[in-house]
């Protein structure tokens, strides 16, 4: 029962500390009760909570400015519509997508997780999250590009062509768009192919698709090395949909485009009560200030490179596991009982899971068969906490 939390530490009821390695989900970015956005949220809160987005509001309008300005000029990615979750914002982006390009046929990718909607549900390539009810209607699941447990190994174009043949087998030959993350979280911490996404975007495009990136978990500089983590493939998204570490903990997120994309909208109306509310605009541009000026993405560099230094330090001394992945603070441990069948040591890992909890170290636990560790802190983590979680780590797994 966790009752209160300041930085990368959270405290239960009886008081105990633990370092928190999962931030709520990869939603805590900058840190549990950051002061900044704590006081932005208090300072709104006190003149206007809500009205909705039928009178305007300079705090959403300055949030929407800043917010497309952490995008390339040259990408086009200018227009922003606020909704609440990850998953309302892949909804909308899908519908987006079908009603611009006038296709139905949306790819995605086996593994990936993309929200609970009817919709986004559909898309979603990870059975575990799949309820037994309709869903689904028109979309298609490529071959997963996951370099450790693919049919095609690290090839990336060799999964874009398997794409390509997709469109040409299961579609009428257009397609509304690609979704994708740039890491997928939930399935794991799966990095895409190298090669992949530049050539899958070129066979979308060709077919009339749009190409939507999902990075409500990628976002805001936690793969160290770039803003976003599409930039990491070298490609540009048509529609980019954000969520969770965008309000540090606050119900927020935000589809971005470009503003012929987003007057395909236009010709009906569309409406969200909650979506730009004042407090959560507030509460992300304190978001966007504490991630320019702490430096945390460099931070999410310096640490998440540490980081995967002590877990493939670990990898050569326990058999048990059998990959290291990921990049910054969005890292990925997945466990196996032989490394050569590759066979999900899903017992193991939920045993070490529970005694890393018993260390005072809250990790996340994920992939298709529950076997992965997802390491995901807030960004403000430092290099003492990541030595005391390998520390954790090398004796829970140690006690296996």
């Amino acid at each position: 029962m966790i009752v209160e939390g300041r930085g990368q530490y959270l405290y239960d009821e009886a008081g105990r500390r633990f370092l928190d390695a999962f931030a709520g989900i990869v939603t805590v970015s900058v840190g549990h009760c950051h002061p900044a956005v704590v006081r932005a949220v208090a300072e709104q809160s006190r003149r206007l909570q809500h009205t909705t987005t039928i009178y305007l509001h300079p705090e959403v309008a300055l949030y929407a400015r800043e917010l497309a300005a952490r995008f390339p000029a040259e990408s086009g990615l200018s227009c922003v519509y606020f909704v609440n979750s990850g998953s309302e914002a892949n909804d909308m982006a899908l519908m987006l997508a079908r009603a611009h390009t006038g296709n139905f046929d949306v790819l995605a990718l086996r593994n990936a997780y993309h929200g609970l909607s009817d919709l986004t549900m559909g898309a979603c390539g990870h059975g575990t999250w799949k309820q037994p009810v309709p869903q689904g209607f028109g979309v298609r699941h490529a071959l997963n590009p996951d370099p450790y447990r693919g049919a095609f190994g690290s090839d990336g174009p060799r999964y874009a062509e398997d794409l390509r043949d997709l469109i040409r087998c299961a579609t009428p030959g257009g397609v509304a768009c690609l979704v994708h993350e740039s890491i997928q979280g939930v399935g794991g911490a799966v990095e895409l192919a190298p090669g992949f996404l530049p050539r899958a975007y070129e066979a979308v495009r060709e077919a009339g698709g749009l190409c939507v990136a999902d990075e409500v978990q990628t976002g805001f500089g936690r793969t160290g090395s770039h803003y976003w983590g599409y930039q990491r493939h070298g490609v540009s998204p048509d529609v980019v949909t954000l969520a969770k570490g965008i309000g540090n903990g606050l119900p927020l997120a935000a589809v971005v485009t470009r503003p012929e994309i987003a007057a395909s909208l236009a010709r009906r109306l569309h409406f969200n009560t909650y979506g730009g509310n004042p407090v959560c605009s507030a509460a992300g541009r304190a978001v966007l200030r504490a991630v320019d000026e702490e430096g945390l993405q460099a931070r999410c560099a310096s640490v998440g490179a540490r980081l995967l230094e002590g877990l493939r330090e670990l990898q050569g001394k326990h058999d048990v596991i059998g990959d290291v992945r990921g990049a910054g603070l969005m890292l990925g441990v997945e466990l196996v009982t032989d490394r050569a069948t590759k066979a999900p040591a899903t017992k193991e890992t939920a045993t070490a899971h529970e005694r890393m909890k018993d260390l005072g170290v809250l990790m996340g636990k994920g992939g298709l068969y529950g076997n992965v560790f997802r390491i995901k802190p807030p960004m403000c983590f430092g290099m003492a906490d990541a030595e005391y979680l390998l520390g954790a780590l090398d004796q829970a797994l140690g006690a296996l």
